[in-house]
């Protein structure tokens, strides 16, 4: 094989990686600019929204999978993608986007203990390390105040911490779905059941009068349209070809960027990011590599 397709096969993936740890990385940054003019619950339903009419037309054509699946499908779309985005919403009127973005590389952590728990994961004590080291960071970056010094504990930090768990739930459960699911199509299936819901949500809400009436409406809902079309969807399915074409293993790594890409984020939208900060994640980060380590 010549030596550029090499390079190519090695590379491409590569940037796949940063091109998705990029956009999952700005996600928490989005969700505050569509907090501007839109509740949390408005923002969540707006981002599922735009989500799901970008894959709908695929979604269609997949009805008959739908139909055979659809409580399973619709479970999993609630909690990994309607309770996660409420909850990471309301997290964001009280933290930072860039703490959000700390918090939420906690997900290969809580999968696991949510797999050793429910779904008869073995169980090390080389694992009990990483968690450890992991649930330690997390609690840290809980206490870390306004100055940048240890106080109180912020229980708005329980939201995202939630969400990770409720991401380590539908991670455990599509594993069995995917044996009878093409994996391509369960995102865009969890959406479609979803929109009845989203567009009842947005109509109670007068969802129609915030945007005509908000000064800042038009940057948060082009952020949104991102979030939902991009986040949401869009890379998803770009993921789970990166992983047919790599390894989830390489793949995985993108939880080591996305933290990274949300603090650049919130520093650039001057948000304070103090010392303790990067000793909180930097230990997430560590315990997420001890698991994958030794799992």
């Amino acid at each position: 094989m010549p030596l550029k397709k090499i390079k190519h096969k090695k590379i491409f993936p590569l940037l796949v990686l940063v091109f998705l740890s990029m956009i999952w990385g700005s996600s928490f940054i989005l969700i505050k600019k569509g907090l501007l003019s839109f509740t949390p619950v408005q923002v969540a339903a707006l981002r599922i929204f735009f989500a799901s009419v970008v894959l709908l037309p695929i979604a269609l054509k997949h009805l008959a999978v739908f139909k055979k699946n659809w409580k399973m499908i619709t479970f999993i779309g609630f909690i990994s993608t309607i309770l996660t985005s409420f909850l990471i919403a309301i997290a964001e009127t009280k933290i930072n986007s860039s703490l959000a973005g700390m918090l939420n590389s906690l997900t290969p952590i809580t999968t696991l203990i949510i797999g050793i728990l429910f779904f008869k994961t073995k169980f090390t004590f080389n694992l009990l390390i990483g968690l450890l080291v992991g649930l330690t960071g997390s609690l840290l970056l809980s206490f870390i105040n306004s100055s940048g010094n240890l106080g109180s504990f912020n229980f708005y930090v329980l939201f995202v911490v939630t969400v990770t768990l409720l991401y380590g739930l539908s991670g455990n459960l599509i594993k069995d779905l995917v044996e009878k699911v093409d994996p391509f199509i369960i995102v865009p299936l969890e959406l479609m059941a979803l929109l009845p819901l989203t567009i009842i949500i947005l109509i109670s809400t007068n969802v129609f009068q915030q945007i005509a009436t908000q000064e800042n409406a038009t940057i948060s809902l082009a952020s949104l349209f991102i979030l939902g079309a991009l986040t949401t969807s869009f890379s998803g399915i770009v993921y789970i070809k990166l992983v047919n074409r790599t390894t989830a293993v390489f793949a995985a790594a993108a939880t080591y960027l996305i933290p990274i890409m949300a603090i650049v984020w919130g520093f650039l939208d001057n948000e304070k990011i103090f010392p303790l900060h990067f000793a909180g994640v930097g230990l997430i980060i560590i315990g997420v590599f001890l698991v994958n380590k030794f799992r």
